[in-house]
């Protein structure tokens, strides 16, 4: 049996006129899927008794299983998912007012071993499909209420998975699946300059954040392994590529650890690379994994990193903490898990 949600409208308007049915039965079982959350064939009632039974026989619609659940204090709530294989992924909601963020993964594990980050301490185990990635916002579309925006931030390098990750954008964006807008959308990337290359001849309206963390190569060599690879220099000149292409503003996430990349100097350096950027920067402080030694700055600190780039003509933002009560920082829930 194949996942369904592995097909783009198209894809399942050819299977139909293959099986002799009409073309237009695709838009009502995406309608059924996405938009009704349906996640039964035979309940889908204005589809023939034949076809209904015909799409079990070579389709099922969800693939994961629910593993655990936890919700903080503040309301964010995080969510581990057990898949056909066994795998272990994690996905994240995060309401704010009228605002419901999903986070989601886009692999099982991770390659590329940022020092601050759970998401690949048990190594990299495979992609997810597009099924699988799509499988996260329908349950989580379910199970709570209706997402308004979607980050690709969870377990995996989002760009190491282009493929399934771009088909399961255009599905999210599709009027005739959630229909959830592009500018609600966010790529998060270590910075991978082929992907951030390839992503920005897709026309597509996205948002894009990059994972900076630091404004030196040898700072970012030790937090951000892939900066090995694509240095500062060739990052930096592959975002300012996108913006010119795309038009579109870059977020930064700078993720602040005391004594590592918190001080005067690196807000410097940091300023120094972004000047004349379209961008802004998202300071976010250290959500400590017991299994690293990094410590968060203290408040004044972050106020003073802040301040510094304000002045000098820098759009940036404080993202305020949450779920720290869950440890809803990547990867943590499944690390809880695999080392029962």
């Amino acid at each position: 049996m194949k996942d369904i949600k592995e097909l783009k409208l198209n894809e399942l308007k050819v299977i139909l006129e293959s099986w002799q049915e009409p073309a237009f039965h695709a838009k009502q079982i995406f309608s059924w899927i996405y938009r009704k959350e349906m996640l039964n064939f035979s309940q889908m009632s204005d589809l023939t008794l034949d076809l209904r039974r015909r799409l079990e026989k070579n389709f099922y619609i969800l693939g994961l299983s629910l593993k655990d659940r936890i919700k903080s204090q503040d309301e964010t709530e995080k969510f581990l998912f057990k898949l056909r294989d066994g795998s272990l992924i994690e996905s994240t909601i995060i309401p704010a007012g009228p605002r419901t963020t999903a986070c989601i993964s886009t692999q099982v594990g991770c390659r590329f071993s940022c020092a601050f980050c759970a998401s690949g301490m048990f190594g990299f185990k495979r992609n997810l499909e597009t099924g699988e990635i799509l499988d996260q916002v329908i349950f989580l579309n379910n199970a709570c209420r209706k997402l308004t925006h979607l980050v690709f931030m969870g377990i995996g390098e989002p760009l190491d998975n282009y493929e399934s990750l771009i088909k399961a954008v255009r599905i999210i964006n599709s009027p005739s699946a959630f229909n959830i807008g592009a500018r609600r959308i966010t790529v998060s990337t270590c910075g991978l300059v082929p992907g951030i290359k390839k992503l920005s001849r897709e026309n597509l309206q996205i948002e894009l954040s990059i994972s900076l963390h630091a404004a030196d190569d040898q700072t970012r060599d030790r937090l951000v392994p892939a900066n090995k690879k694509y240095p500062i220099k060739e990052l930096i000149k592959a975002c300012r590529d996108y913006i010119a292409l795309t038009n579109r503003q870059i977020t930064f996430e700078y993720l602040l650890i005391k004594k590592v990349n918190s001080d005067l100097q690196n807000a410097k350096d940091l300023v120094r690379i972004l000047k004349g950027l379209n961008c802004k920067v998202n300071l976010i402080c250290y959500n400590k994994v017991q299994e690293f030694n990094w410590e968060p700055p203290n408040k004044l600190e972050v106020l003073f990193f802040k301040d510094y780039l304000r002045k000098n003509k820098i759009n940036v933002t404080l993202r305020q903490p949450r779920g720290i009560d869950i440890k809803a920082g990547c990867g943590q829930l499944r690390r809880r898990d695999e080392t029962k």
